[in-house]
């Protein structure tokens, strides 16, 4: 059965610094073998993608708002994914859920994805 755990969320405020992580099991063939994305949904807004790190952690893919201050990052050796989000800003507020793409690159389409976490909730206060 395939698990994806997210952790990390809470509030902050404006400008502070936080990170999630995503640890995932189950996966086959491994967890090596996806791309892995972060979402978000804010309310009454649909889900859209935050960033995207290819399944060797080479190639990463941020959505413009988060560029600059997001970070994606992957171990394939603990089967985990994070983000590190600084300069956090009251519209990054949102319920952010990691997916898992069995794909080299991902895909920035939600579609993409074969597996999502519950999503943890990130508020941001200003």
């Amino acid at each position: 059965q395939v698990q994806l755990l997210e952790s990390g969320g809470g509030l902050v405020q404006a400008g502070d610094s936080l990170r999630i992580s995503c640890a995932a099991s189950g996966l086959r063939p491994g967890f090596s073998s996806y791309a892995m994305g972060w979402f978000r949904q804010a309310p009454g807004k649909e889900r859209e993608l935050v960033a995207v790190i290819s399944w060797t952690g080479d190639n990463t893919y941020y959505e413009d708002s988060v560029k600059g201050r997001f970070t994606i990052s992957r171990d394939n050796a603990k089967n985990t994914v994070s983000l590190q989000m600084d300069s956090l800003k009251p519209e990054d507020t949102a319920v952010y859920f990691c997916a898992a793409a069995l794909s080299p690159m991902g895909s920035s389409s939600e579609r993409g994805y074969a597996y999502w976490g519950q999503g943890t909730q990130i508020t941001v206060s200003s």
